[in-house]
């Protein structure tokens, strides 16, 4: 074979597919592997007129297809799929070449993944894409981990295929090993968030402001044209104005109300846990939408006629829509705040040395949770890299701030209405903790003494201190 394949893709799903598809539009030789060798076919014969495609019906057949130092993307399902294409392709590579996992794998996998094949003389690139299957085609943002040494052959094409901004690639090295699935987890993570934000957005104008779909279609439409631009709020504008053909209702009123989830939220929570980092917004999205997919606990709960709040609770007492604008938006930036931080935790635990303001700068478009104020994120980071949070930022300090009465109005006549609403309430509870000059984790603390014996430390002298509970006149003893 005379022509050899700039970069390969084994996994032609839809996913896969519209990856190698988008190489060759740019002017990429693309070699293509399928287990089953039909879909190759099929690729070939429907896209081919793109560009320049080598299908391959073996794994054989596709790495001799493939120029040094070969770059093989894998585009299957995360865990034991991953893992036997894994060990199907290893042993057909030499020295230098690069395995690419760009499907949702765990951050730990692809750190065990990259270490093992580290020692074989092979990059393991973990590499997060985001933007679906119209930005796998179209220009995605990409994430991509593993080596520096990788990235020099592998991150021209992939900023080729990128989304860009101003001319700039949504793409960038995010660190070693498992940074770039890493921050992929998180992004993932914050999407949940900001998708439960707006459904309560939503939720509040119907059921207390009497609004219908289509008119709060119109209301998420114009918020798209000010600060809350992003694609989320673009896409729940055109599904909440749709309308189901076969009824004539309303689309949003004919669909289940029970979410689904593929995981990563429920990863990015329970990484938030084991670095010890607060993503209260994150983990409430995550439970709603576990409370929704109870069916039979909910039933139970109706069953029960479990009783809300008396009629007398009273309504909104200001201007409803705007005050749910500035909820949202507050709401938002705690959300992305959180996200942030856990970044620059894992970054510091790992060693990985994550610039965050890159992050926010290749999420500004080609990704799902794509939105203007990123651009503000960016300039936070760029200003002071180390920025504890977001929200001591002057630009987000200012809009919390002003958003403060509204998000309070907003939380509480959801609680008074018994209208749920866990992102309004637990954005707004981590930003009063945040803010408290005192804690009642003091409490907590002498509650851990007394029962355990765990120690304290004191406000007015260092070390750690132990009360004699048991004992007269209760002594303090020092640890």
């Amino acid at each position: 074979m005379s022509e050899k394949a700039q970069i390969g893709v084994t996994g032609l799903a839809v996913m896969g597919r519209n990856l190698a598809r988008n190489f060759a539009r740019h002017g990429h030789t693309v070699a293509v592997h399928n287990r089953s060798y039909g879909r190759t076919k099929e690729l070939v014969e429907e896209f081919g007129s793109e560009g320049k495609f080598i299908p391959a019906e073996t794994a054989e057949e596709f790495v001799a297809s493939l120029e040094r130092p070969r770059r093989v993307i894998i585009m299957v399902k995360a865990g034991g799929p991953t893992d036997a294409v894994i060990d199907e392709f290893a042993p057909l590579l030499e020295e230098g070449d690069m395995l690419i996992d760009a499907g949702n794998a765990h951050y730990l996998d692809t750190r065990r993944r990259e270490a093992a094949l580290k020692e074989r003389g092979l990059h393991f690139v973990g590499t997060g894409v985001s933007g679906g299957e119209e930005g796998a085609l179209h220009g995605p943002s990409i994430m991509p981990g593993g080596s520096p040494e990788s990235y020099e052959a592998l991150g021209p094409l992939l900023e080729d295929i990128s989304a860009k901004v101003d001319g700039e690639p949504c793409c960038v090295h995010v660190g070693p090993d498992g940074a770039g699935h890493f921050v992929k987890m998180v992004h993932n993570g914050i999407e949940y968030a900001d998708m439960q934000l707006i459904a309560e957005a939503y939720d509040l104008l119907r059921q207390v402001g009497g609004h219908s779909p289509a008119e709060i279609a119109d209301v998420f439409r114009g918020w798209n044209e000010g600060r809350l631009g992003s694609y989320l709020i673009e896409i729940t504008a055109e599904v909440l104005k749709q309308v189901d053909a076969e009824t004539g209702k309303p689309f949003v009123d004919i669909v289940v109300d029970q979410a689904e989830q593929k995981g990563t939220g429920r990863w990015t929570v329970q990484a938030a846990l084991d670095l010890g980092v607060p993503v209260s917004g994150i983990a409430e999205s995550v439970f709603a939408r576990a409370l929704s997919g109870g069916p039979d606990v909910r039933a139970a709960a109706k069953d029960a006629a479990l009783p809300g709040p008396s009629a007398s609770s009273g309504a909104h007492g200001g201007d409803l829509q705007a005050d749910v604008e500035q909820a949202l938006f507050a709401s938002k930036i705690v959300a992305y705040a959180q996200g942030f931080q856990q970044i620059q935790a894992a970054s510091k635990e790992y060693d990985w040395a994550i610039d965050p303001g890159a992050m926010a700068k290749i999420w500004r478009d080609g990704c799902i949770i794509r939105a203007k104020f990123l651009d503000f994120i960016k300039q936070a980071y760029d200003k002071q890299p180390e920025l504890a949070t977001l929200l001591v930022d002057s630009y987000f300090l200012d809009a919390v701030s002003g958003a403060q009465d509204a998000w309070r109005r907003v939380v509480a006549t959801a609680a008074q209405q018994g209208i749920p609403a866990p992102g309004f309430a637990s954005a707004l509870a981590y930003y009063d903790g945040l803010r408290a000059e005192r804690l009642p984790a003091a409490l907590i603390q002498g509650q851990r003494d007394f029962f355990g014996a765990h120690t304290y430390r004191r406000v007015d002298k260092d070390g750690s201190f132990h009360t004699l509970w048991a004992a007269e006149g209760r002594p303090e003893t020092e640890a």
